[in-house]
């Protein structure tokens, strides 16, 4: 298990370190050379459910990079999969549904099922983790979850969306059947974020990719607490992602349940820290456009955020969203010998 002076741990309970703990979203997975032999014939959520291939997927970029933490590999939907809904991951396109949820009956039908479903089926995961925190050692694991209204976007649509217009029409056309699904969404979410915690996961972040597109009124009256019920009583450090968060930042802390709140590349970490406050880590905020950059650009970028992270009580050092999968591996490798103090 992660020690408790771990730099990341540190940093999410507002110990700031000497040096920013990094780690990256995204950073298991697709950008990684080995990650791409290992999947050959493999489908997603076949390797998300394998638990020694998840644990491998998981640690192959800390060995790799020697970043603070790891993050648990798996997708968003897997909570849902384990809860016995139909769902694939199309190469090139993303989750799909087979039963797309967007009537009252609809909701009733899936809200039948009960969240305590996905922690009896999530055994799997559990074995997974306690494999990757054996091998970590007092390097903490990070547990994930997508957020009900993320969860939500996806069902309603069916697959990916650019507006999600049908999730947020629903908040309006039918509010009870939103509020029945969110909820259960949340319980699901926060079912997956336990099994996690019982493997042994030493932090958790919950993914709100798509909050962006709501505006602050809807994010507040039919969003925000039922992310809030997703991390209530969740004893580990919380952080809170979302994507063009900057209008709803403050609200992103949740009351105060989120102990980090993650900051993408619009947003500079020192109007967000002057915006979460004293009592909230910051975490962020790369731009991941400015990976494929010329070191020098990069580096003085790198240089920028860290600098700006230090307006906030303590500042975790990611990208502004996930790795793209483009991204050259051995500039990640650089951007964590650079916060480390190794590279010049």
């Amino acid at each position: 298990m992660a020690t408790p002076d771990a730099p990341l741990l540190r940093a999410l309970r507002g110990d700031r370190p000497d040096r920013p703990p990094v780690w990256f979203m995204r950073q298991a997975g697709r950008s990684l050379p080995e990650y791409r032999e290992l999947r050959v014939g493999t489908r997603m959520l076949d390797a998300c459910l394998t638990p020694d291939l998840a644990a491998e997927i998981t640690l192959q970029p800390v060995r790799r990079h020697d970043v603070d933490a790891g993050i648990f590999f798996s997708d968003i939907v897997v909570p849902l999969r384990l809860a016995g809904i139909a769902v694939e991951i199309e190469p090139g396109r993303g989750p799909v549904f087979a039963d797309p949820v967007r009537s009252a009956d609809d909701v009733a039908r899936i809200t039948a099922i009960d969240p305590a479903e996905v922690a009896a089926a999530a055994e799997p995961v559990r074995q997974a983790v306690g494999i990757v925190t054996a091998e970590l050692g007092d390097k903490p694991l990070i547990g994930f979850a997508g957020a009900p209204f993320t969860l939500a976007a996806y069902l309603v649509e069916g697959g990916p969306s650019k507006e999600h217009l049908r999730a947020r029409g629903m908040m309006h056309a039918d509010p009870d059947a939103w509020h029945r699904l969110a909820g259960w969404l949340s319980g699901v979410s926060r079912a997956f974020l336990d099994a996690q915690i019982d493997g042994g996961a030493s932090a958790v972040q919950l993914f709100d990719s798509w909050a962006g597109s709501l505006s602050r009124s809807d994010y507040l009256e039919f969003v925000a607490p039922h992310s809030a019920a997703a991390l209530e009583g969740i004893t580990v450090p919380r952080i809170h992602f979302g994507v063009g968060t900057g209008g709803i930042l403050d609200d992103m802390r949740l009351g105060g349940l989120a102990d980090a709140v993650g900051v993408d590349w619009r947003t500079p970490l020192d109007t967000a820290a002057a915006v979460l406050g004293p009592d909230t880590t910051v975490q962020g905020n790369i731009d991941p456009a400015l990976l494929g950059a010329p070191w020098p650009v990069l580096a003085a970028h790198v240089d920028d955020v860290i600098a700006r992270g230090r307006a906030a009580r303590a500042h975790v050092l990611n990208l502004g969203h996930g790795v793209p999968p483009d991204a050259d591996p051995g500039v990640l490798t650089r951007i964590v010998e650079r916060a480390h103090g190794l590279d010049s």
